[in-house]
C-alpha cells in the first residue's frame, strides 16, 4: 500500500471515529463529535499546500474494481499539449508520484486484454492519436519513465475535445453492466479508455 492509500484510509478512519457516538447519544451531539474530530486534523499553512493534489477514483463494474490514484496538475493558463506536454514524448498523466491504475480481475481496454494487476500509467501525446502505455511498474515517481521492458500494454487511443477541465482529472463518463469509459481530462482534451470487464 502507498502512501496516498495510507493518508486516505487514516482520513476515511478518522472521520468515521469522529462521527461514531455512544448507543445513547442524539444526532445533535453525533454531529458536534463530527465537527469536534475535524478540527482535530491539522491546519496547513498555504504555502505547504501541494499544487499538485491527492486525487483518487474508484468505480465497480460488475464484481470487478477499478482504482485510480494520482495527484492533480492544474493548467493555470499554460499551453499544455504540444506545450508543456510535448508531443512526442513520454508522459505520466498526473504529477508527483507517477498515476496509478489497477484492476482486482483481467480487463480489456479498448479491445486490447490486461491482466488483473495494479501499473503505472503512461502516454505519449499526439495531436491525432495517443499512445497509452500499462506499465507493471506501479510505485515509481512520475519521471523517469521505467521502460518498455516492464510494458504490460500499450495501445492507440484517439484524444477528443471537450469543455475545460482545469485540474486534471481521471473520471467514469459510463458504467453500464460489464462496460465502463474511463476519461484521462485535462483542458479541453480529453482521452476515452473503453473498458470491459469479464
Amino acid at each position: 500500500m502507498d502512501r496516498r492509500h495510507v493518508q486516505v484510509l487514516a482520513l476515511i478512519a478518522a472521520l468515521a471515529m469522529a462521527g461514531c457516538g455512544g448507543g445513547g447519544e442524539s444526532a445533535p451531539d453525533a454531529e458536534g463529535d463530527a465537527a469536534a474530530g475535524a478540527d482535530a486534523l491539522p491546519i496547513m499553512a498555504l504555502e505547504d499546500v501541494k499544487p499538485s493534489q491527492s486525487g483518487l477514483v474508484w468505480q465497480e463494474v460488475a464484481n470487478t474494481q477499478i482504482e485510480v490514484t494520482y495527484d492533480r496538475p492544474v493548467a493555470r493558463g499554460r499551453d499544455l499539449f504540444g506545450g508543456i506536454v510535448p508531443f512526442g514524448e513520454i508522459w505520466n498523466p498526473g504529477a508527483n508520484d507517477a498515476t496509478a491504475i489497477g484492476f482486482t480481475r483481467d480487463v480489456s481496454i479498448n479491445g486490447n486484454p490486461l491482466p488483473a494487476g495494479r501499473y503505472s500509467l503512461w502516454a505519449i501525446p499526439d495531436p491525432n492519436r495517443w499512445t497509452i502505455i500499462f506499465n507493471r511498474q506501479a510505485d515509481v515517481y512520475h519521471t523517469p519513465y521505467p521502460g518498455e521492458d516492464d510494458d504490460a500494454l500499450r495501445f492507440m487511443a484517439s484524444p477528443r475535445r471537450g469543455a475545460h477541465m482545469e485540474t486534471l482529472a481521471f473520471y467514469f463518463a459510463a458504467v453500464e453492466q460489464k462496460d465502463a469509459e474511463l476519461r484521462l481530462h485535462w483542458g479541453e482534451t480529453y482521452v476515452p479508455f473503453n473498458i470491459t470487464v469479464p
